[in-house]
């Protein structure tokens, strides 16, 4: 079984009550005990509170239901080093380059990503894939 991450963009689709579709597959994503980085973890909870509205608690809660299910990535100073040469290698966003440098160092096969280019495949090592394409 391949190692999964998971990107910010994706796990927001936990939240979306009009797309069933996509929802349907975050929801079988995270069967897999897909690895979230910290980054993610901050991005999500800003996501939550300041574009979708929902409450500091309530974004929270949401969180610890499915923070039970994931991997852990505590991002490392060494995640750094590895996202500045990502950058300088593929151009990546910065904060992108964190969650890449993180899906890297916990020696993912596969990252599951709405932002990134479909099909990258990064250090010969993680495939980016957007799992809503086909």
């Amino acid at each position: 079984m391949n190692s999964i991450a998971l990107d910010t963009n994706i796990l927001i689709y936990l939240h979306d009550i009009n797309g069933s579709r996509k929802r349907a597959i975050v929801s079988d994503l995270m069967m897999d005990l897909p690895m979230v980085s910290s980054q993610v973890i901050s991005e999500y909870l800003n996501v939550c509170h300041k574009r979708l509205k929902i409450s500091k608690e309530s974004s929270l809660e949401s969180l610890m239901g499915w923070l039970p299910y994931c991997n852990l990535y505590t991002t490392e100073p060494n995640t750094f080093s590895e996202a500045l040469r990502l950058i300088k290698q593929y151009q990546f966003q910065m904060f992108d380059a964190v969650i890449v440098a993180s899906a890297l160092m916990s020696n993912c096969d596969i990252l599951y990503s709405e932002d990134m280019q479909h099909n990258l495949l990064v250090n010969n090592q993680l495939r980016v894939i957007n799992p809503f394409v086909g």
